[in-house]
């Protein structure tokens, strides 16, 4: 490890580290533009000079490495000359519009120069004009502004995977754009807009709309995937004015997808703010809380426990649907499921429902399999960090399913379930290199557990797991552990929902079950705590209580509809797709008479004369606990025990099909966001999404 001395102080670093990376190790500001931790370096803005003993010249430290015996110093009087020097060039063509920029506030630019840069300037030229550029829907260009750091062009290049920006010409005239003016079709992009050191990249639809010091902050996790990434949630009284990513190493580094950051619009859109009942004529009117709940428990005491079915949706926390479950169980009802796409992934078998390897794991890997799933739409983070590592290791990649741009390069096996029987059997090319391996892993998509012979593709991929030494129960050393089976969700409900057991109980319906007897006449009463994913023109025939916080395609059929507060509106548990225990925290306050989940179901188990013995948040979370002590620690990554789970059956001949059809459409918030809608119709080519029982 060399050792070095920085500003008369000596510092060891580990061996490949830069001179700017250990003055950062010894607690030495350094100012900086174009670098980036996680970004290839540049070394184009010179703004980290130093100076280095028996160099003639200053020296660029992001680009110099860290060698033995180097003295360092950060502050001489001909650094702070340079550093004036390159502010004031940077400065001869930047606009003095800052009252006015949207970066005002959290520009690095403002407050470098506030510390570093010169009190006058020597130019007086006439400033150049760079026409603004159009990116599309959701950032919002200044190219006046600009810098050339490059930052935005490195990003999309070697993170996001998307080589859509560049530089044209040279010199004073060169420009940073799309060549051909195009919208970026990255599910990152919204990324740019943080890494922007100036306010040429700023929010589109946030421009204009508030300053950083007029926003309340609260930390959260996002829950429009299951990745669970760890969010920043800016709000103005009772308005989300924007979304920002927290850095989270072992989840998302410090990147959020799109939908994750510019859907929170949604938020303001057909939501409902108080009690609806149907009334003869079968058309809803508004109502009281007292009546709704009346017309649920008259009801529901002429109806048998056995008739009544309730559905968990993709958005809901693990309190409401505990809640749910008990409430269920003391009207004697078994049917109750919270798998929306209809998969048949079980309670009790941990290991058979996570992402087992961890989203940092994926660093680790030298192989990956993926079957019938598409990363880039279903999980931009998790395909960030694949393709993280074939960029830096070289990781091999090979798909069954349909063929997708991935942002990586990978071997398209086909699109067929038979596939890992020819590698199970030993038939197939793959076989060897999952053979060779040394730390493989294999990603099995919602896609294929939702179809028909979901139970046979999980156990034929459990099977194929355990042949080629995809797990490796080290024995003492936690380091020799590796599991390589993984699953990969799609709902920020679905793991917490399998921990707490929020599936049928003996003899009772599954999510498909469920709508197939409401469509037959055999259920009478339907519970949807913000069901919306599911076909619910076959609920017509039942009476639909929808409980949920947008007027999406639950709250079409609904025969009472009781108005709930979305997850940036209260205090709530989630686990992600790796099984980490997380919480959301209340940002601001619901619309009109919402309330919060496990409030609505506890005042209608009192109206119901069956009351939950629960009156605090704390103590649903304690029997959560009672029912699986892992929800004791919060944001713990606990390792699963490999167990036997699957059952063998004959595969269907039918190819996969793909799970999500538009990134930006989802969920009920992202099905009612004009942002995401203009992404539809611009990035996606396509007029918004039909939507059942709204109004766009």
């Amino acid at each position: 490890m060399p050792k070095l001395t920085i500003n008369d102080q000596p510092v060891e670093v580990p061996e490949g580290m830069t001179v700017l990376q250990a003055c950062q190790m010894a607690g030495v500001e350094v100012p900086v533009f174009c670098y980036h931790d996680r970004l290839s370096v540049a070394g184009n803005c010179r703004m980290c000079l130093v100076e280095m003993e028996k160099s003639p010249k200053p020296v660029a430290s992001c680009a110099m490495p860290a060698g033995e015996g180097m003295v360092i110093r950060t502050n001489t009087e001909s650094i702070q000359k340079a550093r004036k020097g390159v502010l004031e060039l940077l400065l001869i063509n930047h606009p003095l519009d800052c009252p006015i920029c949207d970066q005002g506030g959290e520009c690095d630019l403002q407050d470098i120069t506030m510390a570093y840069g010169p009190d006058s300037s020597r130019f007086h030229l006439n400033k150049r004009a760079v026409p603004d550029k159009n990116f599309g829907p959701l950032i919002e260009t200044a190219m006046n502004r600009c810098i050339h750091c490059t930052r935005c062009v490195r990003f999309a290049t070697e993170v996001a995977g998307v080589p859509e920006l560049g530089a044209v010409y040279r010199g004073e005239h060169m420009e940073i754009g799309t060549y051909v003016e195009k919208s970026i079709t990255s599910e990152l992009s919204g990324n740019m807009i943080d890494l922007c050191p100036v306010g040429a990249l700023t929010s589109k639809p946030y421009a204009f709309k508030g300053r950083p010091w007029e926003l309340s902050h609260t930390p959260s996790i996002d829950v429009l995937d299951a990745v669970g990434s760890a969010i920043r949630i800016d709000s103005r009284g009772r308005e989300v004015m924007r979304i920002l990513p927290r850095l989270n190493e072992d989840v998302n580094e410090e990147w959020i997808s799109d939908k994750a950051r510019f859907a929170c619009d949604g938020l303001k859109y057909q939501r409902l703010d108080r009690p609806y009942v149907k009334d003869a004529s079968g058309r809803l009117q508004e109502s009281t809380w007292e009546e709704a709940f009346n017309t649920i428990a008259e009801r529901v005491r002429e109806t048998d426990g056995s008739k009544i079915g309730a559905l968990a949706g993709n958005l809901a926390d693990a309190e409401s649907m505990v809640l749910l479950k008990e409430l269920m169980t003391s009207l004697g009802s078994p049917h109750v499921d919270a798998r929306e796409e209809g998969s048949i992934l079980e309670s009790g078998h941990r290991c058979s429902y996570i992402f087992n390897t961890s989203i940092s794991g994926i660093d680790q890997a030298d192989f990956v399999l993926l079957i019938g799933t598409n990363p880039r739409v279903e999980a931009p983070i998790i395909n960030a960090r694949i393709r993280k590592n074939y960029l830096y290791n070289g990781l091999q990649v090979a798909l069954i399913g349909e063929a997708h741009d991935l942002t990586y390069p990978y071997a398209h096996l086909g699109n067929h379930p038979q596939i890992l029987e020819e590698i199970l059997k030993g038939k197939h090319t793959l076989a060897k290199l999952l053979q060779d391996a040394k730390c493989p892993m294999l990603i099995l998509g919602e896609g294929a557990l939702s179809r028909k012979d979901g139970s046979a593709i999980l156990h034929l991929a459990r099977e194929i797991a355990e042949k080629y030494g995809l797990i490796h129960q080290g024995k003492g050393n936690p380091s020799d552990h590796w599991n390589g089976f993984n699953i990969l969700h799609k709902a920020a409900s679905r793991v917490g929902a399998l921990d707490l057991c929020i599936v049928p109980e003996k003899d009772g319906y599954g999510t498909a079950q469920i709508i197939e007897k409401a469509d037959q006449g055999k259920l009478e009463i339907v519970y949807l705590l913000g069901a919306d994913e599911i076909d619910v023109g076959k609920l017509k025939k039942t009476f639909v209580i929808y409980q949920g916080h947008h007027g999406d395609k639950g709250a079409s059929v609904a025969d009472v509809i009781l108005p709930a507060s979305a997850y940036t509106e209260k205090d709530g548990t989630y686990v992600n797709t790796e099984g980490r225990v997380q919480r959301a925290f209340k940002a601001c306050s619901a619309p009109g008479d919402a309330r919060e989940d496990w409030k609505i179901l506890r005042a209608l188990s009192e109206t119901l004369g069956l009351p939950l013995p629960y009156n605090t948040l704390e103590e649903i979370r304690a029997r959560m606990v009672e029912i699986n002590p892992l929800f004791e620690e919060v944001d713990v990554l606990q390792r699963a025990p490999w167990t036997s789970f699957g059952k063998s059956g004959i595969l269907e001949d039918s190819s996969f099909k793909e799970s999500i059809e538009n990134f930006y459409m989802t969920d009920s918030i992202s099905r009612h966001s004009v942002t995401m809608a203009e992404c539809t119709r611009q990035i996606l080519g396509r007029d918004q999404e039909k939507r059942t029982g709204t109004h766009g």
